[in-house]
């Protein structure tokens, strides 16, 4: 698990693993996602997935304890995403995972009893041991994310970093209901490592169909197929 968080990191960074170069990989043509074969792992646990049939469960509440973060918007030649420094943690299961990065793919990657959302967002945690929790919130068009747009107005349209004029307010890109499912995955990305805890909100944010616009402008489909569940009991 240690090689997945170092290649999380080193992407984030903008230091892109050799195996792992933008013009190897993609979302059509010849290197999207059907083609990801040599580059991703094999397994029965890989994501995203159709989030359906799921069994009823008394999952324990989230526990997060985020502030504001958020120096650079990177465009890394796949998402846009926001680095994260400082300590800002959730807490599941009896283990506390800390926050390194968010990003987003359009459409959603994980699909909610069959239904798209137009962009999902993925906040990546790991925790002391390099094990990984990823926290899934769908957005929908509605009200203007103020948050969103804190990230929107500093993202580039190529591939690079700026910085942010302002931090985000972490909390803010959470739904105020925090219900959510639970299941093991993988990255969605190569190297499609499994072992991922995912978690994924429930109930959306809003964005405003502007913003919404933005973002497409720059990625109007990066969002893998949604892979076989096979055995993996989905909780709610």
């Amino acid at each position: 698990m240690k090689n997945i968080v170092s290649t999380i990191v080193a992407i984030s960074a903008l230091s892109i693993p050799v195996t792992l170069q933008a013009s190897e990989w993609g979302y059509t043509g010849h290197s999207g996602p059907e083609h990801w074969k040599g580059l991703c792992q094999s397994g029965v646990n890989q994501s995203p997935i159709d989030i359906s049939n799921t069994i009823e469960s008394e999952l324990s509440p989230i526990k997060f304890n985020y502030g504001s973060s958020g120096q650079y918007v990177v465009n890394n030649g796949h998402t846009i995403q926001v680095n994260i420094d400082g300590k800002h943690t959730i807490q599941v299961e009896g283990k506390t995972f800390n926050l390194l990065q968010f990003h987003f793919h359009t459409p959603s990657e994980n699909l909610i009893k069959g239904h798209s959302y137009p962009l999902e967002m993925h906040l990546v945690h790991a925790d002391e041991d390099n094990n990984l929790a990823v926290v899934g919130v769908m957005l929908e068009e509605g009200a203007e994310s103020e948050a969103i747009e804190k990230v929107w107005s500093a993202m580039p349209k190529s591939t690079g970093k700026s910085r942010m004029q302002y931090p985000v307010k972490l909390n803010k890109l959470l739904p105020q209901d925090q219900n959510y499912y639970r299941f093991n995955g993988s990255l969605t990305t190569p190297p499609c490592s499994e072992g991922v805890t995912w978690l994924v909100m429930k109930n959306p944010i809003s964005i405003s169909p502007e913003q919404l616009k933005t973002f497409k402008t720059i990625y109007s489909g990066n969002n893998r197929p949604v892979q076989k569940l096979n055995a993996r009991p989905v909780l709610d």
